[in-house]
């Protein structure tokens, strides 16, 4: 067997395996979260005070913190994120957005931010996360916080709402 045949075929048996691994990986994971919006009505309200975002094996996680408790949400692809309330665009890396809206205030009952940010353009440094490419600020109004999430693909994802956190996980593939 000539170096070339050896290579073909170790090139096919590899290209074989490949979706395999990738489905052995999918199914130890567990994903079947699928990728329409996902939405809950809020019965409690609470003003945000942290944004804070993590890596794990199978997804990558947003979690929105907050005072007191808060379990309503709207969490949905867009093909354009903009700013709550002026509509105007902001853009974001990545080759899909996520509008993660919690029914929760960045300020408390006096109009003071409960939350702050440095840059709205960056909320989390997201280096080297596998589906996560950007987060942004996009407005808290009328009782409610909305932020951009781009993400590597239109990949499937789902909202946990703890007692004090609305948390979004996007899967790395499907």
């Amino acid at each position: 067997m000539t170096r070339r045949t050896l290579l073909v075929l170790i090139t096919t048996v590899a290209a074989l395996l490949m979706p395999a691994a990738a489905n052995a990986t999918q199914a130890a994971c567990g994903i079947t979260w699928g990728s329409a919006t996902k939405s809950a009505p809020p019965s409690t309200t609470g003003e945000l005070v942290n944004v804070r975002s993590g890596s794990h094996e199978c997804y990558d996680r947003l979690v929105l913190d907050f005072r007191a408790p808060v379990d309503g949400f709207h969490v949905t692809y867009v093909d354009q994120m903009t700013e709550d309330p002026t509509g105007d665009p902001i853009p974001l890396r990545g080759g899909a957005f996520l509008s993660v809206t919690a029914h929760g205030p960045a300020y408390d009952e006096n109009g003071q931010p409960t939350y702050t940010y440095p840059n709205r353009d960056e909320l989390n440094d997201l280096t080297g996360f596998p589906t996560f490419r950007q987060l942004a600020w996009a407005g808290s109004f009328e009782g409610s916080t909305t932020v951009g999430l781009g993400v590597r693909a239109r990949l499937p994802f789902r909202v946990l709402t703890l007692p004090d956190r609305v948390v979004v996980d996007v899967a790395h593939s499907w």
